[in-house]
């Protein structure tokens, strides 16, 4: 297949993976990557000498594109830049930020910039910022949400609607069916986080693994809207959090309650009452581990599958 993801990126298929915090390094990318898709290496939770490790790490295990996910909001964010240029890295998903702030400089060193939006308004201003696509990227995805609160099946369609780049579509995408439908609503490209936290080269922690494995419908919710809105798996930490939101919490006060270091302490080393566990709500879909390159053949091969019952139902 060729359209203008893949020939964006120079990949294979259009399937990206999500440059997820405490799951997304060296390993996972390059599986990705070498599988056909785009690896995606998270920088959100790397200080810049560890970004620079995975980033050089990554170039020795594929000779295939990969990018580096660029949270705008990380507060040593020149440094992280200064690595991204410095090790030639040539795809940047940038996100929870401004677009303007940094795209003329990463453009201008020839690396393809791309944003992730919640909503049609940031999706034009993406656009006018001159970044090369978006993803748009719907209310049930996992981690930090839009406050917008649009799902995937309404936000696609809308920002399709309105930007002339192309646009890769996210949240609540696991399967070769869910990418089928996101193509019919315009999306030239998915990405795909939750599914690929489920694999050996994630680099969470297997109890994390196998809590998103065991993930059952409605197991998922999202609190801290005061802060920044995150969909959590439910645990003692999401209780918490709901219990102090309903009895009027103020910003101070979940804080306070969110601490530091919370979501490594869940997703990365395993603490499945007191930690932080961001994961989709397809999570209730995935029910087992595999590696990256399966899972990326297995969506491959259920879209064609879905495309092709859908021409066939036409005809």
């Amino acid at each position: 297949m060729e359209n203008r993801i893949t020939s964006l990126f120079n990949i294979k298929y259009p399937i990206i993976q999500a440059g997820m915090i405490w799951a997304s390094g060296w390993r996972l990318a390059s599986a990705v990557s070498n599988a056909g898709g785009l690896g995606i290496i998270g920088a959100g939770s790397m200080y810049p000498d560890v970004l620079k490790y995975h980033v050089q790490q990554c170039k020795q295990a594929t000779d295939k594109p990969f990018g580096v996910n660029l949270p705008l909001l990380y507060p040593d964010i020149d440094k992280l830049v200064q690595i991204i240029l410095e090790e030639k890295v040539p795809i940047v998903f940038t996100s929870a930020g401004n677009p303007k702030t940094w795209t003329s400089t990463l453009k201008a060193a020839g690396i393809i910039v791309v944003h992730v939006v919640s909503s049609t308004a940031f999706a034009l201003k993406s656009e006018a910022a001159g970044v090369d696509a978006v993803v748009a990227e719907g209310f049930e995805a996992g981690g930090h949400n839009g406050r917008e609160e649009t799902t995937t099946l309404v936000l696609i369609p809308g920002v399709t609607a309105q930007v002339k780049i192309p646009v890769i579509a996210a949240g609540g995408i696991a399967t070769g069916k869910a990418m089928a439908a996101a193509f019919a609503l315009g999306a030239e490209g998915v990405q795909v986080g939750s599914r690929f936290v489920a694999t050996p080269e994630a680099s969470s922690h297997l109890n994390f693994k196998q809590a998103v494995v065991n993930a059952k419908e409605g197991d998922t919710m999202v609190g801290l809207k005061k802060l920044t809105p995150v969909r959590l798996l439910k645990n003692a930490f999401y209780e918490a959090v709901h219990t102090a939101e309903n009895n009027g919490a103020d910003i101070e006060t979940l804080k306070t309650l969110l601490g530091r270091a919370r979501a490594k302490a869940g997703m990365f080393e395993g603490d499945l009452e007191e930690g932080e566990l961001e994961i989709g709500q397809v999570s209730s879909l995935i029910t087992e581990i595999k590696p990256a390159g399966e899972v990326v053949e297995e969506i491959w091969q259920e879209f064609q599958t879905t495309v092709k019952k859908f021409r066939d139902f036409v005809d």
